[in-house]
């Protein structure tokens, strides 16, 4: 789609809000951080993040539509209760915002106590989240994890407990068993128009999985409202 086409379109079923014009895509990364993810490993992820946002391909596609933003967050998630914000909603328009990002994930952030793996409740988090970014064209998921839920709500519960209307929900398998668990995330996990799993061998490999990932997720939105 040309990029003229897809302003006049966001102009028309946007709500008439001049900071909400432009957001072609709210897009949430959530992170696992729960009991099976150790420090290292913690680094490697962030760090893989930072490195995705430094990609030339993966900036391409952030600023492929002049005009329009896109708007980030970051968080960490383990238990019910256990959902840290790293990087709150910034609007990307430009490689410098990436910067900005990449920076900010690259910090020294204390590592928290072991939880377990509270899948439902991280996409519930990310789903309040995206509240906050109603009047984007898109709303999407990014949700990496190397296990299985095992604390309260499994995510395809938390789907008929709430709503998720318009929300795209994809995933990241990462580790030995990636693919096992890329068979879970496909059946349980992942929900909206092509939505996907990918997989990462391990969290060395989570910055080239990553990195495909975002591009991929960062392609021309579907036409529609956002909450439809």
């Amino acid at each position: 789609m040309r990029p003229v086409l897809l302003l006049l379109l966001l102009a028309l079923v946007v709500p008439v809000r001049a900071e909400a014009q432009a957001c072609r895509l709210a897009l949430v990364l959530a992170l696992d951080v729960s009991s099976s993810v150790d420090s290292e490993e913690r680094h490697l992820q962030l760090e893989g993040v930072a490195q995705a946002l430094e990609d030339r391909e993966v900036r391409n596609a952030f600023v492929a539509l002049p005009g329009t933003s896109v708007a980030l967050l970051v968080f960490e998630w383990s238990g019910q209760q256990d959902q840290s914000v790293l990087q709150d909603w910034v609007d990307i328009s430009s490689v410098a915002d990436l910067d900005r990002v990449a920076r900010q994930l690259r910090l020294n952030w204390p590592r928290r106590a072991n939880r377990p793996t509270a899948l439902g409740y991280a996409l519930d988090f990310a789903r309040r989240k995206l509240t906050d970014r109603a009047y984007c064209f898109d709303w999407k998921v990014d949700v990496s994890g190397d296990g299985r839920n095992n604390d309260g709500l499994p995510p395809d519960k938390m789907y008929k407990w709430q709503d998720y209307s318009g929300i795209t929900v994809n995933a990241l398998a990462v580790g030995h068993q990636a693919t096992d668990l890329a068979e879970y995330f496909e059946t349980t996990v992942i929900r909206g128009p092509g939505a996907f799993v990918m997989e990462a061998t391990d969290y060395d490999d989570f910055a080239r999985a990553i990195r495909k990932k975002l591009v991929r997720e960062l392609g021309v939105p579907k036409l529609g409202l956002a909450g439809n």
